[in-house]
């Protein structure tokens, strides 16, 4: 048998179905890796990119030791963005098909609090969310978080990059410090390093990022102002004038202004993103 196949793990048979039936046969690098320690209650901290894979990792472990009969919040799973929440609990959700009413709610800013706090009132057994509304929750007391065993930081470094660390250590104050803690990030700066230090317990490091070859399109790299980007974005296109180009954003959001703003402009552009 393949020692990188699922159902070489300690997971239930109807975990592995369901798995299957998904069409997660073989696990990628960062599963086979990490999957075992996750699986023996280790904390880890992994350095995994977008797409990977590791939100089967950690959401397995998660699941694979859920009390569904208990309706408290067991599994906590922190993301920059709402997007990526989103996505994070819709995959969890996914994987949690193995059986019957376990319920994922997604906690984000940029939507109105009190539908929130109503789902909260009916009982969650895994939230995902942003620092900051996950913050707001547990200070007005609709969220409580003691009987929380997995803690997840799902791309730390995008978090402290955009200027979370005192809230995430806020929250964690909220967590009982006897619980597995998995930190995911696509690079180990030094701040990464010293968060896992403070939060984590004789972590299993796992690196499956390997060197990339050589890129062979040129790179330019403009700084600018916040305020000059939409100029300055319309200046290289003038200058270059691609028949095609595509502009990443970080939000979705931020590609449906930064369409409008184009177009008002008189130059063609379309957003694209997950709500289309």
């Amino acid at each position: 048998m393949n020692t990188s196949d699922f159902s070489t793990l300690p997971l239930a048979a109807a975990m592995v179905q369901n798995l299957h039936e998904l069409g997660f046969v073989t696990m990628t690098p960062v599963q086979a890796q990490s999957l075992p320690a996750i699986l023996q209650n280790r904390d880890v901290i992994a350095q995994a990119k977008t797409g990977s894979g590791k939100t089967v990792a950690f959401g397995l472990g998660a699941l694979n030791k859920l009390d569904v009969d208990s309706q408290v919040v067991q599994s906590l799973v922190l993301c920059p963005t709402r997007e990526l929440a989103d996505q994070v609990a819709t995959e969890v959700r996914r994987l949690a098909r193995f059986t019957e009413n376990i319920k994922v709610l997604t906690l984000c800013g940029g939507r109105p609090s009190k539908p929130q706090r109503v789902s909260l009132e009916h009982g969650a057994h895994i939230v995902v969310g942003t620092p900051g509304r996950i913050l707001q929750h547990l200070q007005s007391g609709a969220l409580t978080l003691e009987s929380v065993n997995t803690l997840v930081l799902d791309e730390a470094h995008r978090m402290l990059d955009m200027g979370f660390i005192d809230q995430i250590a806020q929250v964690i104050a909220y967590v009982p410090s006897k619980r597995q803690t998995l930190l995911f990030s696509a690079t180990y700066p030094d701040e990464i390093l010293a968060l896992s230090a403070k939060i984590q317990h004789n972590a299993v490091k796992i690196e499956t990022i390997t060197v990339e070859q050589p890129n062979p399109i040129s790179e330019y790299f403009y700084q600018v102002a916040p305020w000059k980007k939409l100029d300055a974005l319309v200046n290289v296109l003038a200058y270059h004038a691609p028949e095609n180009a595509i502009v990443f954003t970080t939000m979705k959001s931020d590609a449906q202004e930064l369409a409008a703003a184009l177009q008002a402009r008189s130059i063609h552009a379309l957003a694209l993103h997950g709500d289309l």
